[in-house]
């Protein structure tokens, strides 16, 4: 798990890498478009650089404070070391915040300033049994990191003498027989490594950093505590969170000609061990030790404090006081002010000889195995610049820093290793940006020419298109003239067969006329026959008498015989015209007929006219649509060819 982390305010402006001594432990991620910077757990050694870089928030720490609360509220039974540069962050609060911690649960409070002075004797005491010159102070756990991950050769030089917190926790679990679970007030983030180190067996159980311990006692306060205050005199280790505090402390007791390298800084101390890496190996130096420490103003703004982004200078101020007032006027003290060096060892030795300097010594891991990384070789290392973009020496060592390493040549690394990608060097997203620029300067030639010929090849199309529909309309208007036309002469064609239908009806009607006087003229007949045959009765009758009268009926005779004959010719005069009749009336049927038939194929020719009729009135509405439509397409292409 990492200690610290990215959260969602990354902007990916490659800052923490800048800021990152550890080469790899601070990832670019390609994010879409965007770019993230995410945390190695395995390279970063905690040293806070990248959270004082960060304008946008994005980096946070995590530390045992919640864990700590909740364990307490369990009724775990926990006492509690003190960093002496908590004192110096909150001397008016110290006491307060101790007594709320008393008020929630905490059993004992003692000040790492007595373990800082165990760490004193310890190195002295060291050095000189050991003869073990030139090596390199462990109280920072950043430094101790650094150097197993990324320059594990110097891990020999590492004093093995315990730093102030692990010999407090030491001290209180074997000399004062302490059984509690033992908490860290902290103003280092990068503690929590060095408490959760197997080397270290679990002495200390939870980092406290001051800045999340404080802000919870805030949120949470506790009333009813009443002051209090830590149980365990302590010395001039009061001054170890100052830069320089061990040197100081060396020097109070072996006197300033022993030469102590002081070094801090987050870049200064790392690019100091790489560069003098091979010198302090073989301890050919003149150094008693090299007193390093991360942080350029010390643990007093440790990356775990409140003050660190102010700088308040109250802390540094307090921190001269305590220095002050550990230094007594007694006689006895290895930190009286009037004792040589020699005497204020010798009070040191005697207050510490029943303590078993082997108890407080630590052996170190070599991590560097997870924390190597490859180095391109030529072919690999020109594929990585060909990539970038950078094809001649000039932009090989452009060295801007905006990816965040200092030089072309160690961003290619990092993106050999995967740590960075391509599209986080500004310049080749400049080139590209450049290259794209002269495409979109070349494709708005080309668009402007294809413009040009578009005006030309417009106008001639204007033209054509002119052309084409006067042409389209002419024939439009042909069209709808002869429509006009067919629809005019179906219309006359339908009227005149109305005439003729008219006509149909009329004989129809003159030919049942004659029909009715046929029908009389029969009956008429009828009549004649019959009185031709009462008539021929009457002189067949009349001849009888006058042929029974004799001589004297002969005229009379004659007579009847006459109007026998009249009578029997106006009955064939009458059967001749009933026959005539009946010819007459089978001619008038069949006219009737005729003339039926007649009406049947005018009302057809009607149907048929009438549809022909709508059919052009449909056709020339049409043909009006279409001159409209041709009309109305000729002035949109007008308009677009314009524009």
């Amino acid at each position: 798990m990492s200690l610290v982390r990215t959260n969602g305010n990354c902007i990916g402006c490659n800052k923490c890498i800048r800021a990152c001594s550890s080469m790899g432990a601070n990832v670019a991620v390609e994010q879409g478009r965007g770019n993230v910077i995410d945390v190695d757990p395995d390279r970063c050694i905690a040293c806070g650089a990248c959270l004082d870089a960060c304008e946008h928030d994005a980096r946070e720490y995590v530390d045992d404070v919640e864990q700590f609360f909740e364990d307490l509220k369990k009724g775990v039974k926990i006492s509690v070391l003190i960093a002496p540069a908590f004192l110096a962050n909150y001397p008016r609060e110290y006491e307060k915040y101790l007594g709320m911690l008393k008020k929630s649960g905490v059993n004992r409070f003692i000040s790492v300033s007595f373990g800082a002075d165990i760490t004193t004797w310890g190195y002295i005491k060291y050095i000189t049994e050991h003869h073990f010159m030139g090596g390199i102070s462990q109280p920072c756990p950043a430094v101790v990191g650094y150097i197993e991950r990324y320059v594990p050769e110097l891990l020999p030089k590492l004093m093995p003498v315990q730093s102030p917190m692990m010999c407090a926790a030491i001290y209180a679990k074997k000399y004062m027989n302490l059984s509690d679970k033992l908490a860290f007030i902290s103003p280092c983030i990068a503690k929590k490594n060095e408490i959760d180190d197997p080397n270290n067996k679990g002495y200390v159980s939870y980092n406290l950093t001051f800045s999340h311990l404080v802000s919870y006692l805030k949120k949470h306060p506790v009333s009813g505590a009443a002051p209090y205050k830590d149980e365990i005199e302590y010395g001039l280790g009061s001054i170890y969170p100052m830069p320089g505090g061990l040197k100081e402390n060396v020097y109070w007791l072996l006197g300033e000609d022993a030469l102590v390298r002081q070094m801090e800084g987050e870049h200064h101390m790392y690019e100091y061990l790489q560069r003098n890496k091979d010198l302090l190996k073989t301890g050919k130096n003149p150094y008693l030790f090299v007193d390093a420490l991360n942080c350029t103003s010390g643990c007093l703004y440790g990356p775990g404090t409140e003050a660190r982004s102010g700088m308040n200078e109250d802390v540094f101020m307090a921190i001269q006081r305590i220095k002050a007032d550990s230094k007594n006027d007694s006689k006895k003290s290895a930190w009286g002010r009037d004792l040589s060096p020699k005497k204020r060892l010798e009070a040191l030795n005697k207050q510490f000889a029943g303590l078993n300097l082997n108890d407080f010594l630590r052996k170190y891991t070599d991590r560097s195995a997870k924390c190597s990384y490859r180095i391109p070789n030529s072919r690999e290392l020109e594929e990585i610049y060909t990539s970038l973009k950078k094809d001649t020496k000039e932009k090989r060592e452009i060295d801007c820093g905006c990816c965040g390493y200092d030089s072309c040549y160690d961003m290619a690394v990092a993106i050999h290793n995967g740590f960075n990608h391509v599209h986080n060097c500004v310049h080749y997203i400049r080139d590209r940006a450049y290259e794209e620029k002269d495409r979109a300067v070349a494709l708005n030639d080309e668009i402007q020419r294809t413009q040009d010929e578009m005006r030309d090849k417009k106008a001639s199309l204007v033209d054509e298109i002119g052309e084409n529909f006067r042409t389209l309309r002419e024939s439009i208007g042909q069209i709808e003239e002869t429509s006009n036309d067919n629809a005019g002469q179906t219309t006359g064609i339908s009227q005149e067969m109305s005439e003729v239908e008219n006509f149909a009806s009329e004989l129809r009607n003159v030919l049942a006329t004659i029909e009715e006087y046929l029908s009389k003229l029969a009956s008429n007949n009828q009549d004649v026959i019959a009185i031709s045959s009462q008539t021929n009765l009457l002189a067949l009758n009349a001849s009888i008498e006058a042929a029974r009268v004799g001589e004297a009926g002969k005229g009379f005779a004659v007579v009847a015989g006459e109007i026998k004959k009249l009578a029997e010719d106006s009955k064939t005069t009458a059967d001749d015209s009933n026959k005539n009749n009946r010819d007459i009336k089978e001619t008038i049927d069949h006219l009737i007929e005729e003339s039926n038939r007649l009406g049947e194929i005018v009302d057809r020719v009607n149907g048929r006219a009438s549809t022909l009729v709508d059919s052009s009135e449909k056709e020339a509405a049409s043909v009006r649509l279409m001159r409209e439509t041709a009309e109305n397409v000729e002035e949109t292409l007008r308009l677009i060819l314009e524009n």
